[in-house]
């Protein structure tokens, strides 16, 4: 269990990018993986755990590897490749836009004893958005 009342949220960057304007996203993407890879960084010296959460893209499972491949095209290969969650990383799918909806991510939080969350990822005029208003109704 982690030492930090503090969790990092990465909210869908596995990605396959398809849809209306999915290139432009992409692109926009690969300049910001640099800074969240600094902040997972930082969240793994001070011992915050890091929760991704993504959406299913019709597998409906949390296997990570199995979405990572159904995601994998020309656009999200280099992000796919640099974002990917490492082992001691959490891995949650989610059903809807909110990273709470539908999810063990508040119960996973409860158990991590999680007060803060620092939330990151794209899309943020949607998941981004939803996820913070359901963390802040949460009182996050």
């Amino acid at each position: 269990m982690s030492k930090s009342d503090t969790a990092l949220l990465i909210v869908d960057m596995i990605n396959n990018f398809e849809f209306d304007m999915g290139e432009s996203l992409a692109k926009k993407t690969e300049k910001i993986v640099p800074h969240i890879l600094s902040l997972k960084d930082y969240a793994r010296q001070n011992d915050w755990p890091i929760i991704y959460i993504n959406d299913h893209y019709g597998l409906w499972q949390a296997d990570i590897k199995n979405i990572q491949q159904e995601c994998t095209n020309e656009k999200s290969r280099d992000i796919i490749r640099q974002i990917a969650p490492e082992d001691a990383d959490y891995f949650l799918i989610k059903p809807k836009h909110s990273a709470f909806y539908e999810t063990a991510l508040h119960t996973l939080l409860t158990e991590l004893q999680v007060k803060h969350i620092i939330l990151t990822g794209i899309a943020g005029n949607i998941c981004v958005l939803f996820t913070a208003n359901d963390a802040y109704m949460r009182e996050y």
